[in-house]
């Protein structure tokens, strides 16, 4: 039998608010929320790809810093993915046996932190370094994102949280270390075959 952290202790109470206020909410308001909880990180991609796009036109050192946003990204995941492993939180409708918006995963699908939020934050941080614009969307796009995975009972406030702090933070760093040498990289790469994915010819 897999041990398992119970966080309902943390913020279960404020978790059982937000899951009855989604259970006699508006259908449409629902639906919506559900949709974006489950779809709304390939807004993210449309996101980077726009970026990358706007960034050849400025030259190759943006355009290098553009596409290491998805790397960061993966990074950003894969801390993520760890610190569930180590703290292995059961999902709060679990540990609650509420019915949600969302179907319950299943044991051993940890909660803390939030994988939806991590990679939101992450993109959103990292995308600031590419286009203040296109990062603010982000940011807001973010925030959506981490509200909407407790509205519909996958996640603890607190494993939103963590999962936004942890995602910006891998961002925020990642992103700062690749800016000191993208300028010499992006030299480098010029002259190979990825020159194309650089600068507009």
């Amino acid at each position: 039998m897999i041990l398992a952290v119970n966080g309902s202790s943390v913020d279960g109470s404020a978790y059982t608010d937000v899951v009855n206020l989604a259970r006699h909410a508006p259908a449409w308001l629902d639906d919506t929320v559900s949709a974006w909880s489950t779809y709304g990180l390939a807004l993210f991609a449309v996101l980077m790809a726009v970026g990358w796009w706007r960034a050849r036109r400025l030259g190759a050192t943006a355009s290098v810093t553009a596409l290491a946003v998805p790397f960061v990204v993966v990074v950003a995941y894969g801390v993520d993915a760890v610190l569930k492993l180590l703290v292995r939180e059961d999902r709060p409708c679990r540990s609650l046996r509420v019915a949600t918006l969302e179907e319950c995963p299943a044991p051993g699908d940890w909660s803390f932190p939030s994988n939806h939020a991590a990679i939101a934050a992450a993109a959103a941080v990292a995308l600031l370094f590419v286009s203040r614009r296109l990062g603010a969307v982000a940011l807001v796009a973010a925030c959506a994102m981490a509200l909407s995975r407790v509205w519909v009972g996958a996640h603890y406030p607190h494993d939103v949280l963590a999962g936004v702090v942890v995602g910006a933070l891998a961002a925020l760093l990642a992103m700062s270390a690749l800016r000191r040498g993208a300028e010499a990289l992006a030299l480098r790469l010029t002259a190979t075959r990825l020159r194309p994915l650089l600068v507009v010819s």
